[in-house]
């Protein structure tokens, strides 16, 4: 039934101007629209609303993801703007943080001002 519309993805923010500078500036997501509600963004043709929200409970799991197809020259590029990957106790992670799934898949995290967990993934 919805397997030919658009899917819409959301996060959320304490606060937008906060939130739209992380993900204008630094992941360079293109502002679509800024009200006192969302800062909607365009994702490669995804909409993304970044809503406000009066708290952000962390999730504990990933709310959002990009493919890749270099997850080091990405991480370089996003670590060169601020982006502090993360390190999870138990997996192992190589000294950029990318974690090779047993099937090869290589996946690294971050979070955003808000603390929602982003990932990038390189898929074999």
């Amino acid at each position: 039934m919805l397997g030919s519309s658009h899917i819409v993805a959301f996060a959320a923010a304490t606060d937008l101007h906060r939130a739209r500078a992380f993900y204008e500036q630094v992941l360079g997501l293109p502002v679509a629209e800024h009200n006192d509600f969302a800062c909607v963004l365009d994702a490669n043709g995804t909409m993304l609303r970044i809503t406000a929200a009066p708290e952000v409970r962390q999730a504990g799991y990933t709310v959002l993801g990009w493919r890749v197809t270099d997850i080091t020259a990405a991480i370089r590029g996003l670590a060169a703007r601020g982006v502090v990957f993360l390190r999870y106790e138990g997996m192992d992670q190589d000294s950029d943080g990318v974690w090779t799934a047993p099937g090869g898949d290589k996946v690294a995290w971050f979070t955003d001002p808000d603390g929602n967990v982003l990932s990038l993934t390189q898929f074999v």
